[in-house]
């Protein structure tokens, strides 16, 4: 069945043909040797990006949450975020596998905690306990529908951590849609962390990779566990490549993925069967439930009409806006959704 709305994941994104042509032309070398210039180059762009002394390119996010948590923690520590993030749901128990660490979960509200309850959750010295040793954060929340984390709260977050010796990390998959909706930096965001890292392959459009970003004791132990997760990729600058033109040239229309996301969220709001909080869409997420049917139904009746979208529980779905979608595609989802209501509920 063709696929006319892709509204799954911004990971569905394609690179453009500038982009593949800007791809092409990448200078290359031995990345597992630090002798591609392309990805060098990359690096020191997303370092100087998040004010940070040194970066590495890895193949995905999740490498570089679980290196993070390799190189901040031992085996048997613990690892405090919030109950929806992407670690505990979308990387196949990584962290129990790699850095033998425990996650303790908060339960923030639509995946943002408080200081509060970061301080309530850290654990005592006693032997019997297992040591709290980092708080990590995850910007945007995907679960909690593309909910930014504000930057005084980040701040008081990485306050209590730091008061309690505890190291401080930042999922930024998508950072630059919170920046692209705030009009704060990156920079701004990223500077109480130890460690932080963007998606290059969601909004951004680029094909293959992330970026993490530390102090250079940080980046230098880092490349050990990239080294041993296999995470060297030779001649890398022509995906690198794909990266760099991203950053310079796809940045600011992150602006246009949120405002069709809240389009597409007052298009459908209203109509009967169909729950949502319009206000509530800060970026690129939108989440929505359904009445009347399973969400898995809903979801194939939509499918039949060449819209896309995710499946997040019983009676929840996710639309997610990227660059592949303009103005024009999310009305005819909205026009989709209408229909299904129309010709498939009764209420």
């Amino acid at each position: 069945m063709q696929i006319k709305v892709d509204l799954f994941s911004d990971t569905g994104t394609r690179p453009s043909q500038e982009m593949r042509e800007f791809m092409a032309r990448a200078e290359v070398g031995d990345e597992q040797l630090m002798e591609d210039p392309t990805v060098n180059r990359l690096n020191e762009m997303v370092a100087d990006l998040l004010g940070k002394e040194e970066a590495i390119y890895l193949p995905s996010g999740l490498m570089a949450n679980q290196i993070s948590f390799a190189v901040h923690c031992r085996p048997g520590d613990e690892i405090i975020m919030d109950k929806t993030a992407h670690p505990i749901h979308y990387e196949g128990g990584a962290a129990a596998v790699i850095s033998g660490t425990s996650i303790r979960p908060l339960n923030g509200k639509r995946g943002i905690f408080t200081a509060e309850q970061v301080a309530a959750a850290i654990r005592s010295k006693d032997y019997h306990d297992p040591q709290s040793r980092v708080v990590s954060i995850e910007q945007t929340s995907n679960l909690g529908g593309g909910t930014i984390w504000p930057l005084e709260r980040i701040r008081e977050v990485c306050q209590v951590a730091r008061e309690h010796g505890l190291k401080t990390h930042m999922d930024g998959a998508r950072l630059l849609n919170a920046v692209a909706a705030t009009g704060i930096s990156a920079r701004e965001y990223a500077a109480t962390f130890d460690s932080v890292w963007i998606d290059l392959s969601k909004g951004l459009g680029a094909p293959v990779g992330s970026v993490l970003a530390g102090s250079k004791e940080f980046i230098h132990q880092a490349r050990y566990w990239k080294q041993r997760l296999g995470g060297a990729m030779r001649q890398a600058g022509i995906i690198a490549a794909g990266g760099i033109y991203a950053l310079e040239h796809n940045v600011e229309r992150l602006k246009e993925d949120n405002e069709n996301a809240r389009y597409f969220a007052e298009g459908i709001t209203g109509l009967p069967g169909i729950e949502i909080d319009a206000e509530s869409v800060e970026t690129n997420i939108v989440l929505f439930r359904v009445k009347g049917m399973t969400a898995e139904e809903f979801s194939d009746r939509l499918l039949r009409k060449g819209v896309r979208v995710s499946i997040m529980g019983k009676d929840l779905l996710r639309a997610v806006t990227h660059l592949d979608v303009d103005r024009e595609d999310i009305e005819y989802a909205i026009k989709a959704v209408s229909e299904i209501i129309d010709h498939d509920l009764e209420f």
